[in-house]
């Protein structure tokens, strides 16, 4: 006798072939594709619910994101002019550093195509300085985007 037989055995091995008479009668093909539906609706109308949520807080956030933007250029109505300037000063620079990077890029296509080395020294060269300049422009232009408003 080896030590499982006196184990129950687990359900996914047990069949039940009694003829009990209070068992459902089979389901059709169509009542079972209508329950189906059924749930995947039910399953839909639980994920809007869920997406309404989310975007009701995201909404919350982004309202209370602006109105703290809104207090500081209250209380500094100047540097948020000044930040307005900036960055109306920067994307100029912004916009002539994408010219000349984009001639580098036109007088070096077959070496920058042909040489991961080229490719790899033209990233290091410019990468860096266009992802910061981003950086500091979108700042600049965040905190300078609109006129202080009217002192109550």
């Amino acid at each position: 006798m080896s030590s499982y037989e006196h184990e129950p055995l687990s359900p996914v091995f047990r069949i039940d072939v009694s003829a009990d008479a209070e068992t459902e009668p089979r389901k059709s093909k169509d009542q079972i594709m209508i329950d189906l539906l059924r749930h995947l609706i039910a399953g839909q109308q639980q994920q809007n619910r869920l997406l309404e949520q989310m975007i009701q807080q995201q909404n919350a956030v982004n309202e209370q994101r602006a109105s703290e933007l809104q207090q500081w250029k209250d209380a500094n109505p100047e540097l948020a002019r000044s930040c307005r300037s900036a960055a109306e000063t920067l994307s100029r620079v912004q916009t002539r550093f994408l010219d000349s990077l984009t001639e580098e890029i036109a007088d070096s296509e077959d070496s920058l195509e042909e040489s991961e080395f080229m490719l790899n020294e033209f990233v290091d060269r410019f990468g860096p300085r266009l992802a910061h300049l981003n950086g500091v422009l979108q700042v600049l232009a965040q905190l300078g985007h609109a006129e202080p408003s009217p002192a109550n």
